[in-house]
């Protein structure tokens, strides 16, 4: 297992998420990364998902 982290945003740059997920696969992050945007209705604003550096989502 990894963690990985979302982070939500609102358009002026205000943090609204800043959560640790872990998981087995990048896939399996994304998956649950687009599920709890979306349980949040957060979908549609400025996020990412990364690990390690790397970026899995982004949205801006």
């Amino acid at each position: 297992m990894a963690d990985y982290y979302l982070t939500v945003f609102n358009q002026s740059g205000e943090q609204l998420l800043n959560e640790t997920i872990q998981a087995a696969s990048d896939e399996e992050a994304k998956r649950i990364g687009e599920q709890k945007l979306a349980e949040a209705n957060y979908s549609a604003h400025p996020h990412r998902l990364t690990r390690a550096g790397k970026l899995l989502l982004f949205h801006r």
